[in-house]
């Protein structure tokens, strides 16, 4: 009996530890964290060595500070800066509903070696893509699409979210693409600021979830989303960014906009977006929702290392209050990095938000 106990235990452990491509559509653990990089101005230290950490200085702690005096977010809210919390109970929407007609989850796997952009430089991978159809999906229609990273919507009960809200009439008639992570090369393609992973969604992803699941997807960009978090929001504003002709919709939890993953366009990776890329271009047409957590990465170190994710989300959400954005910038009192206590409260309400102002034909 022991050893059948062992044995089970060792079975959990090792299903706990796979690699996130290889799971299927079911409510997996978190993202593994992508390894950081050595600074772009200079070399890195070797994986054992000390690093020293400077101390915040004075102005970033009374910046963050500011924050804890943000308004309530409330129903009500439109658009700017906003906090809640500590307390997150979970948005009754998640919550299955009698008399509510359930969507269908079509799943279906990608095989690395069939991509023409990640074929697996670490080596051969499989990609699990999960699509909700609604129930009121009407076959042959073009319906607007949320593209959603590490298949995020599966984490956080999106299916039933959408069943809930689509039936209230609070969402129009939706699909949502949930796409599984590269594993170990996750940051590399979320990370990266370019139009390489847009491209592969746009070529090799979205096309096959129209096959598979029988859907038509919208090519309005008013009509489409992305959602992420960690680096799976960076991801997600990259996408609309470069392609703001397909995109105009945008929810980001804890967004990665720091200097994580720098290329000779992007010198200091997604902390880009905040240095050059939206004070320096013209505003695009996006309405976005962002989050950040009191306790989130960096939230302790000094804002000039460009590793500080609070810092960072919220100067971006004041360049989009000065660039005369929609957007809603919320700060999450006592919790963490993309904690699940706040995406389960949060959602419902920030996915209305960023679906203000639709009014397509499904």
């Amino acid at each position: 009996m022991k050893l059948w106990f062992g044995i089970l235990f060792l079975a959990q452990f090792a299903v706990a530890q796979t690699p996130l491509p290889s799971v299927p559509c079911i409510p997996p653990p978190s993202p593994p964290a992508a390894a950081p990089q050595a600074p772009a101005n200079g070399p890195g230290r070797g994986p054992g060595a000390p690093r020293a950490q400077a101390p915040q200085a004075a102005e970033d702690i009374a910046e963050i500070a500011k924050l804890m005096e943000l308004p309530a977010w409330t129903p009500a809210a439109v658009d700017g800066d906003y906090s809640t919390g500590p307390g997150y109970p979970t948005a009754p929407e998640l919550a299955r509903r009698t008399g509510v007609p359930e969507g269908k989850v079509i799943e279906f796997v990608m095989s690395s070696a069939d991509s023409k952009f990640y074929p697996g430089t670490n080596g051969g991978f499989q990609r699990h893509v999960c699509v909700y159809v609604p129930a009121e999906y009407v076959a042959g229609t073009a319906a607007p699409v949320i593209v959603a990273a590490d298949a995020y919507g599966m984490r956080y009960n999106l299916p039933t979210i959408l069943d809930n809200m689509i039936y209230d009439q609070r969402l129009p008639v939706m699909v949502a693409v949930m796409i599984d992570n590269g594993g170990a090369e996750r940051s590399m393609e979320y990370d990266t600021v370019s139009d390489k992973y847009v491209q592969f969604v746009e070529e090799e992803v979205l096309p096959r979830a129209e096959k598979e699941a029988g859907v038509k997807l919208s090519k309005d960009p008013e009509a489409r989303m992305t959602l992420g978090g960690s680096s799976g929001g960076a991801a997600a504003l990259t996408m609309a960014w470069f392609r703001p002709d397909l995109y105009h919709r945008v929810l980001t939890y804890s967004g990665t906009f720091v200097n994580l993953r720098s290329s000779p366009e992007a010198p200091l990776g997604a902390y880009e977006y905040i240095e050059h890329l939206f004070p320096n271009e013209a505003k695009k047409p996006l309405r976005l929702w962002i989050q950040v957590s009191e306790n989130d990465n960096g939230a302790k170190t000094p804002s000039a290392n460009r590793r500080n994710w609070v810092t960072a989300n919220s100067r971006l959400a004041k360049i989009l209050k000065d660039k005369g954005y929609h957007y809603q910038f919320v700060y999450t009192k006592g919790a963490g990095h993309t904690q699940r206590k706040v995406i389960n409260h949060t959602l419902p309400q920030a996915l209305e938000y960023v679906w203000q102002g639709y009014s397509g034909q499904n």
